[in-house]
């Protein structure tokens, strides 16, 4: 669905992008991390052919910007961090001149307006004046306005920026939806818990370079070097410890009040013996799970030492 070849945009001497190389395929939600000014928005312009690159290449569904751009436009719905909206329109007028734009007419272009209304949980404003409303539901007006000609890609820069935590709420299970429907979707944030939960690739860049590229299944086994179990038993906790203790699959143990932490050793990924072993020896298991690492932690386990001067 989108792809990009040593992508590159300079300014004079200063790169705003540097050889940035993507593929993402239908359905992938896609989380591009980094600070302001570190190349994202530069990225997500090109894609949607509102910006040439100095060099390199980009794809949308098979069409290459410089010789494709209107095809790519009919299938991009781009959204960018702050947009205006017309003071003397209400929020269905406002969608209706979009779906006018596109040349969508008559009976379909209101049933268009009114499906995405209730897509983006809007209906209760339609009459509404768009100058009026809140941040958050900006945002979602903002969102069904790209969603108005039925995007396959969506370019969706930083949307939840300013946003208060119940917006934020509502605009991720928003984008989870659309993700559901079958929309490749790039969206961009400066702040990771923000994406960490509705991505399944993420991209790291910084000063235009993209320093991480990959699935967050992948990002996580890359990070976690070890397998941790959180075990605890109903009694004889000193018994199960020295069990696990002497297990070959066992790295090392740690006992924290009534709970035992068992560290796997690095090649370990089937542990499914353990639990067996302590039913099997009179222990009655009141816990036994795996400790999850979050996308967090293993941002800032990738991200270490990144940006720091040399």
């Amino acid at each position: 669905m989108i792809e990009t070849r040593d992508l590159t945009k300079k300014y004079g001497d200063l790169y705003a992008i540097r050889s940035i190389d993507l593929k993402l395929d239908e359905g992938d939600l896609f989380g591009f991390i980094g600070p302001n000014g570190a190349g994202k928005t530069t990225t997500m312009r090109i894609i949607a052919t509102l910006l040439q690159p100095t060099w390199g290449e980009a794809y949308v569904c098979g069409n290459s910007i410089y010789t494709k751009p209107r095809e790519i436009r009919r299938l991009v719905g781009y959204m960018p961090d702050f947009f205006g909206v017309y003071d003397d329109m209400t929020v269905l007028e406002y969608l209706e001149f979009f779906a006018a734009a596109y040349r969508i007419k008559g009976e379909e272009r209101r049933k268009r307006c009114d499906e995405l209304l209730q897509v983006v949980d809007l209906d209760f404003k339609r009459d509404a004046y768009a100058n009026t409303l809140s941040r958050g539901q900006t945002q979602r007006l903002g969102l069904a306005r790209v969603l108005i000609h039925n995007p396959q890609v969506l370019l969706l820069d930083e949307p939840l920026s300013g946003l208060d935590p119940r917006a934020r709420i509502e605009m991720r299970n928003l984008l989870k939806r659309l993700g559901e429907m079958g929309k490749t979707i790039i969206v961009s944030s400066h702040i990771l818990p923000e994406l960490a939960d509705i991505c399944n690739k993420i991209g790291i860049i910084d000063r235009g370079v993209m320093n991480v590229n990959a699935a967050v299944a992948d990002v996580m086994k890359q990070v976690r070097q070890h397998i941790i179990l959180h075990v605890a038993v109903r009694d004889n906790l000193d018994g199960a410890a020295q069990l696990l203790r002497d297990h070959p699959l066992v790295n090392a143990i740690e006992t924290n009040g009534k709970v035992i932490k068992v560290i796997l050793k690095p090649e370990v990924r089937d542990y499914s013996d353990l639990p067996s072993l302590l039913i099997e020896q009179g222990h009655k298991l009141t816990l036994f799970r795996e400790e999850e690492l979050s996308l967090e932690s293993a941002f800032m386990a990738l991200t270490k030492g990144m940006g720091q001067k040399t």
